[in-house]
């Protein structure tokens, strides 16, 4: 769940919770060691828990195959994250995408944000990027499913969605190839407005707790932190307005008004890295831009 940012036409995100148990009142240092001897000599050590635990993983298993069975699908995705400003503190923005696509090769994302509109289409043989303020589209040409044209897009030009994870072919595939961690954490009755198990898990260098139905296994909520990133600048992605299913029209995966736009090269933002920087993890965008 979830990678910052939208520079025009570019969509980018991320997604950690960090939980800080205050120290109890503590007795004199001398007693402190008698009684931790004393413990260790009455009890057994504790059995380590796994790094992966079965619970966290069946909920996760089980809300990946709920989203993998819909043949289409709707929603909308409120993403809000923080960036670094010129003064050092962390500000936070917000993009909002209303979602449609149809598998196994169709989609189209029309996202308002804090920053310019945009929008994109893929309908299975070209995908369009339009910014239409400026009245602005990339055009290029696109491979024939939806897995692969979200990975075309991200190392073409840079475009990454914050869902991208929850809408492939198999998303539990997709974080389960970097996941380092999962443990579950209880329930919740406010996200959503419904009965939410809280799960977190660590995927490819991402610290992510999610809150996923109870009932109908649909991701809500994500909130998430990159590991390596020292100002831990946060991010929450909130899903809802949730259709399995519905009737799409044909045309929802193109727009006449975006294909005649003044065209613009379908390219990465910013084609050269910067000195020194190192690759990002596999399939996470960058943490700052």
């Amino acid at each position: 769940m979830i990678r910052n940012k939208s520079i025009g036409w570019v969509l980018l995100l991320a997604l950690g919770v960090l939980l800080a148990i205050p120290n109890a009142q503590g007795k004199p240092q001398a007693a402190k060691k008698k009684v931790k001897a004393a413990a260790a000599e009455a009890s057994p050590a504790p059995e380590p828990s796994p790094s992966l635990e079965p619970k966290a993983i069946d909920i996760l298993k089980a809300a990946s195959s709920r989203l993998a069975a819909a043949r289409t699908m709707k929603f909308t995705a409120v993403h809000f994250y923080e960036s670094s400003s010129r003064h050092g503190h962390p500000l936070a923005f917000t993009t909002k995408s209303q979602v449609a696509l149809q598998r196994p090769d169709k989609l189209r994302v029309i996202m308002s944000a804090d920053g310019p509109a945009s929008e994109f289409y893929y309908d299975g043989k070209k995908m369009m990027a339009y910014a239409p303020a400026e009245n602005l589209v990339a055009i290029a040409d696109a491979p024939g499913t939806l897995d692969a044209a979200l990975e075309q897009a991200y190392n073409s030009a840079a475009i990454y969605f914050p869902f991208a994870d929850w809408i492939v072919t198999d998303p539990y595939k997709e974080m389960s190839d970097g996941m380092t961690l999962a443990y579950y954490i209880g329930q919740s009755k406010v996200v959503g407005g419904t009965t939410t198990d809280m799960v977190a898990y660590i995927d490819h260098g991402v610290f992510i707790q999610a809150w996923i139905g109870t009932e109908d296994k649909l991701p809500r909520l994500l909130h998430a932190v990159y590991l390596d990133d020292p100002e831990r600048l946060r991010h929450t992605l909130i899903l809802s307005d949730w259709q399995l299913d519905p009737a799409v029209p044909a045309d929802t995966f193109t727009s006449a008004k975006a294909a005649s736009a003044n065209p613009m090269p379908f390219a990465h933002p910013h084609p050269e890295a910067s000195p020194g920087a190192e690759p990002t993890a596999k399939g996470k965008p960058p943490k700052k831009q």
